[in-house]
């Protein structure tokens, strides 16, 4: 690509704010078009070849705004991997499972590119592909970690823009090798490789966070199992048990393998980490650490086949967290910000790896609240959570509303239609996590249907007997039988 005549005066810029890299997101559904098409073309430049766009990030409004200032011919590329409308996208249901390209800051260089120091199609925009148009961008306000970080007035230039025309060639994508998907010499003979597949090893681990409701409704009893117990009590035993399931998955012979780190988070009025006795105020902890320091052993009825029939019988369980019910109120944005804390510092650890994503788990018997906008706040967050990705695939957060009440059950719905119109349920909805198809069999044996499609993780109105259910399915382990070194 040909430069600008004075494009180390772009570079000098760049160098002043110690900007290495631009970010443009997509869905994840729509890089093996990108990969097979051998770049990255603006919406009207697919328009014009044919190509069809999965999941496109703008909506109608968007692209009539893009018309309008003649840029529909142009790629969009940021300075944050926040951007504002990727959660909006997000929100609308245009993005799923979104990730963020990184992008070579040469492109700021050729000769068609062009700056907004605010969305190019803002009232009041200025743009141009001058030096002086660059130098118009806010650079410290879009190296913020997020536009919330900055004073109102300051927020729109956030979304600066750099503006390439046409077309940004595979090459000058950085991270394009990095989403599991093989790079083929000819681009025409792609071969995908499917998300969700990656096999968990020691050096390919995958994490799980289970968040747990620990406000003062949780009290509220049921029968469960034959005991008239709190539906904390219930929570607790079930969440210890789908715990001692896991660490079981990574007993080899005489050792326990690190397949994945595991978190309890518990939230009411505030948020903390629910391990109790020895690993008390951990955040992870190994399969081999929840071996050697249960923190007590409890005395449970569970079912029993016998010649006799199904019967009731005491068996003795490992328990690491306690049951809770006291917080006033139910801080879930208490809970998702400590999910995000923790994540990005996995992920950061395990960037360049092809690890199965991390599941966060979380389980309600309400709505969130404590807080001014507790749905938007809360959806905000949620889709933050569900914006971080590994190699193999996007971050799944499964919502799980529990009542000791018998009313219908919804689970795992495909669209919004069968909610009807529950707000509840539709907030629970929006936060939840587009799952693979590789989940399709076990929640066709939990639904009674044989539909093959995608479906959302999350229930509402579940009992007991199908939270259970529905851990086992949140929680697999695609673990490696092939003969591993550990490294």
């Amino acid at each position: 690509m040909d430069k600008k005549s004075n494009w180390q005066e772009f570079k000098a810029v760049l160098d002043e704010h110690k900007i290495t890299k631009l970010y443009h997101f997509t869905d994840r559904d729509n890089l093996e078009s990108i990969i097979k098409n051998g770049g990255l073309y603006s919406w009207g430049d697919c328009e014009d070849k044919g190509i069809t766009i999965a999941k496109p990030g703008g909506g109608l409004l968007s692209r009539d705004l893009d018309r309008r200032d003649h840029l529909q011919h142009y790629v969009r590329v940021s300075f944050t991997t926040q951007h504002p409308m990727m959660f909006v996208a997000m929100q609308d249901g245009r993005l799923s499972n979104p990730v963020i390209l990184e992008i070579d800051p040469e492109v700021i260089y050729w000769n068609d590119s062009k700056y907004a120091n605010v969305n190019a199609t803002r009232s009041g925009a200025h743009k141009g592909g001058t030096i002086e148009d660059f130098k118009s961008i806010h650079f410290q306000s879009v190296k913020a970690r997020k536009h919330f970080d900055l004073p109102e007035e300051e927020q729109p230039y956030f979304q600066a823009e750099v503006l390439v025309k046409n077309f940004i060639p595979l090459e000058y994508i950085k991270n394009i090798g990095n989403f599991g998907i093989p790079i083929p010499s000819k681009p025409k003979a792609l071969q995908v490789k499917n998300p969700y597949t990656a096999q968990i090893t020691r050096n390919t681990p995958t994490a799980f966070i289970f968040l747990i409701d620990q406000s003062i409704s949780m009290s509220r009893k049921l029968n469960y199992r034959g005991e008239y117990i709190t539906l904390a009590e219930a929570v607790a035993r079930i969440v210890n048990a789908q715990i001692y399931e896991l660490v079981l998955r990574c007993i080899k012979t005489s050792e326990v393998r690190h397949y994945y780190d595991i978190a309890v988070i518990g939230y009411g009025d505030d948020a903390s980490y629910g391990w109790k006795g020895t690993l008390a105020g951990r955040d992870f902890v190994s399969p081999e650490e929840l071996k050697n320091n249960p923190f007590k052993k409890i005395t449970v009825k569970e079912e029993k086949r016998t010649h006799r029939g199904v019967v009731l019988k005491e068996v003795e369980k490992v328990q690491w967290i306690e049951p809770v019910a006291a917080g006033k109120y139910t801080r879930g944005d208490k809970a998702f910000t400590m999910a995000k804390n923790l994540l990005d510092k996995w992920m950061k650890e395990h960037h360049d790896k092809d690890c199965y994503p991390p599941t966060i788990i979380n389980i309600t018997d309400g709505a969130f609240n404590g807080i001014v906008n507790p749905r938007e706040v809360n959806t905000q967050l949620a889709n933050e959570l569900k914006a971080l990705f590994t190699n193999d695939g996007n971050v799944l957060l499964w919502n799980i509303h529990i009542t000791p009440d018998s009313k219908e059950q919804i689970v795992f719905p495909i669209s919004k239609t069968e909610l009807k119109n529950n707000e509840k349920s539709e907030w629970l909805f929006d936060m939840s996590s587009l799952l693979p198809s590789r989940y399709n069999v076990p929640i066709g044996d939990l639904r009674g249907d044989a539909e093959n499609t995608r479906h959302v993780a999350m229930a509402t109105n579940t009992d007991m007997s199908t939270l259970i259910q529905l851990m086992d399915i949140g929680t697999p382990t695609n673990i490696s039988q092939k003969r591993e070194q550990y490294h």
